[in-house]
């Protein structure tokens, strides 16, 4: 009997000890830790710069089975891009974006006042990055207390919104923070009517599910175009330099 309860002690302790990250420990905690009640997966608030770092790395090679091993590896996302926010101990739905917000921007210890726009019309010092124009539209609306009279928080997504209205709005408006979808982002930097020479941070809305338990990283046509946005060269030169580097924040 007592070497039964011994056996039981030492399987317990071993399954408590402390480990190093593997390579799947990302994917395992997404699995267990996904709450879709709420429509949050709160596993992603778990998890510091290094597994972000590995998550995403899976979501690329799952969707991208046509790269090659060289071309997955240049779509890396150093985990020094990433700004670590696992401290932060709030539930991360839309309501509590801007204490989030707040909170990131004295983590990343830089004394931008995010209810100020750059002078330059077009020029947001933050861009938050969704899967859907409808999700879009309610973080833009939590966000409207960081707007003011020379500071927009300007919707950046297609829903209702032709390309070349969206073009002639952001080329002359002042904006702090830009709210929207990777592939209208694409296209508004495309038509040189946004800039991203005053951005200090992206804001990666990666705890949010869908009614189908799907995320931005979850969907081809939404992880493809955030890959190809997070992976231009005007951010990715910018994630590892002293000068104006951009931090990716994940929420």
């Amino acid at each position: 009997m007592k070497r039964k309860r011994e056996s039981v002690e030492t399987e317990t302790t071993a399954r408590t000890k402390p480990c190093k990250h593997s390579e799947n420990d990302a994917e395992h905690i997404t699995t267990e830790t996904r709450e879709t009640d709420s429509n949050i997966n709160t596993a992603i608030g778990k998890m510091d710069n290094h597994l972000l770092a590995d998550y995403v790395a899976q979501r690329t090679k799952r969707f991208g089975e046509d790269l090659s091993l060289v071309e997955l590896e240049d779509m890396h996302v150093p985990e020094s891009a990433i700004l670590d926010t696992s401290e932060w101990n709030q539930d991360r739905m839309a309501v509590n974006l801007p204490d989030f917000l707040t909170h990131a921007v004295q983590r990343h210890g830089v004394s931008t006042d995010l209810s100020q726009a750059p002078v330059k019309p077009g020029s947001p010092h933050t861009l938050v990055l969704t899967g859907a124009a409808l999700r879009a539209a309610e973080l833009s609306r939590v966000l409207r207390k960081f707007q003011g009279k020379e500071a927009t928080v300007a919707k950046l997504f297609a829903k209702h919104i032709k390309l070349k209205d969206a073009t002639a709005f952001v080329k002359k408006t002042r904006i702090n923070i830009g709210v929207g979808t990777p592939t209208r982002i694409i296209d508004l930097l495309a038509e040189r009517a946004l800039k991203l020479e005053k951005l200090e941070r992206v804001i990666i809305d990666t705890s949010f599910l869908d009614r189908k338990n799907r995320s931005i990283f979850d969907m081809r046509e939404t992880q493809q175009p955030l890959m190809q946005l997070l992976n231009m060269d005007e951010l990715k030169s910018r994630y590892t330099t002293t000068g104006s580097p951009v931090k990716l924040i994940f929420y």
